[in-house]
């Protein structure tokens, strides 16, 4: 599997084995290297140990990230995993394995990382980076698989490369544009501009009685803080911010009546003269998932601790 010079480049390479994985993303690697290429792999722990073992001593020029941890909110893959390290070699072209979906992920989060491989397009249209992405054609669903012809302009099965017909990124991401369902045993408060304070403190208060721990309770506050004045300044002035438990997970979601119209909000650091445009982008940080669901009806932001 070669890699041409070219601008941006996104596979979707599918993998069954142990065996084909590593045929499949060592070469990559070990090309990109003797091309003296930066070649970053995100991928979950035991992939990652995987590939370390089979690089040998090529894999201390390689930046390997946990994508089981780095990844677990998908909203947070690009600002902080793949954009963080091209935008680290602007002068170069890189090449990156990024592995975002294995068979353990939720079914809550696989919306968000469907989306996220759609926008990997956009947001890296016309830069100088390759992606590889593995699915493992073996323990995920028929479902999940066909979703990669999707979000990926370019398909690898059984070792060959080929353009696929499928591929429909903005579609993908409408696609998983979901309708959010609050639960009825979910606590809500409404606010504006004067209520601000007010429904942060309830909010923050009700997710510390629902178990939340205090390590975590700043950081709740601030993605309250964030997205609810994002809606009192963007969102038509006003909204609601609902909490409840899950079981597992605290989790809170901000409806008001504003757009978000471009998909990759919150996924792209602002302009640095930029005054705005982190709240989002801090939300994503902070939370261990993140789901939107936006229209012309209105804009709704869930995300979970």
């Amino acid at each position: 599997m070669t890699c041409a010079a070219q601008s941006f480049a996104h596979r979707a390479f599918f993998y069954r084995g142990v065996q084909e994985y590593v045929a499949g993303t060592v070469p990559f690697v070990q090309e990109g290297l003797a091309a003296g290429e930066p070649v970053a792999v995100a991928v979950p722990a035991s992939n990652l140990g995987l590939l370390r073992a089979e690089l040998g001593a090529s894999a201390e020029q390689v930046q390997f990230t946990d994508m089981s941890r780095a990844g677990r909110n998908p909203g947070r893959i690009i600002p902080k995993v793949l954009l963080w390290f091209a935008d680290a070699h602007l002068t170069e072209r890189v090449r990156i394995i990024g592995e975002p979906i294995w068979p353990a992920r939720t079914p809550a989060e696989y919306p968000a990382c469907v989306q996220h491989e759609a926008l990997i397009n956009k947001a890296f249209h016309g830069r100088n980076v390759s992606i590889l992405c593995p699915y493992d054609a073996v323990r995920l669903n028929a479902g999940r698989l066909a979703d990669a012809f999707t979000t990926h302009p370019v398909v690898i099965v059984g070792g060959r490369e080929e353009r696929s017909a499928a591929y429909d990124a903005d579609g993908a991401v409408a696609a998983f544009n979901e309708l959010l369902v609050r639960p009825r045993w979910a606590v809500v408060f409404t606010f504006d501009a004067d209520r601000l304070p007010g429904a942060r403190d309830l909010a923050v208060g009700l997710a510390k009685r629902l178990g939340l721990p205090g390590e975590r309770l700043d950081d709740f506050a601030l993605a309250v803080t964030e997205l609810t004045t994002n809606s009192v300044r963007h969102g038509g002035g006003s909204g609601t911010v609902s909490v409840w438990g899950d079981g597992t997970q605290i989790v809170c979601e901000v409806r008001d009546r504003g757009w978000l119209r471009d998909p990759l909000a919150g996924r792209l650091p602002p302009q640095r003269d930029s005054p705005g445009g982190r709240g989002l982008l801090t939300v994503h940080h902070l939370a261990d998932l993140v789901r939107i669901h936006t229209g012309p009806e209105g804009t709704t932001v869930r995300f979970s601790m």
